[in-house]
């Protein structure tokens, strides 16, 4: 039977902003680089050329791009070789979704087939929460970034400039 594990944050985000980060994933896994990138950090700030895409793609190393719809998802699958040997024929939906409350739903959704083998449950359980770990950092982090730009891009519309305001407190001269 095919499991299905669904991982999702609301953000302040705009839907280009989301969609440019998670095209982002073809250079990095944005979770815990410690742990998924090598101990580099995800690149910042966003390439706008990995908007670019075409199916079959590399998307995190181990995955390929098999699916995409402009501003509203992008869909990836565990590549051939060792990496499906290790985790599994998975699938991966990323998917941009407005929500009721006005704000910006960031949703995954795995899709893990049946393992062969006499741990494959073992394997399958572990992987799902494991998953469950390395996604909500993924997650909270792509959201976070574009959060950062959508504000950015706000402020520049607006004329003003710099990343981040920062008030500016001075001292009257007596």
């Amino acid at each position: 039977m095919t499991r299905r594990a669904s991982r999702a944050v609301e953000t302040e985000a705009s839907p280009e902003m989301l969609y440019l980060w998670i095209c982002q994933l073809r250079r990095a896994p944005y979770s815990y680089d410690c742990l998924d990138h090598f101990g580099r950090r995800s690149p910042r700030p966003a390439d706008p050329a990995m908007r670019a895409l075409e199916v079959g793609q590399p998307v995190m190393t181990i995955f390929s791009l098999s699916d995409f719809t402009v501003n509203r998802s992008l869909t990836i699958s565990m590549a051939s070789g060792w990496p499906s040997l290790v985790f599994g024929a998975i699938t991966v939906r990323y998917a941009i979704v407005p929500s009721a409350s006005g704000r910006t739903v960031l949703r995954a959704d795995l899709l893990m087939p049946p393992l062969d083998g006499p741990l494959a449950g073992l394997r399958r359980y572990l992987l799902a929460w494991g998953d469950l770990f390395m996604m909500r950092k993924q997650l909270r982090t792509l959201a976070a970034l574009a959060e950062e730009d959508t504000a950015d891009a706000s402020n520049a519309s607006r004329g003003i400039s710099g990343a981040r305001l920062v008030p500016t407190v001075r001292r009257l001269q007596r």
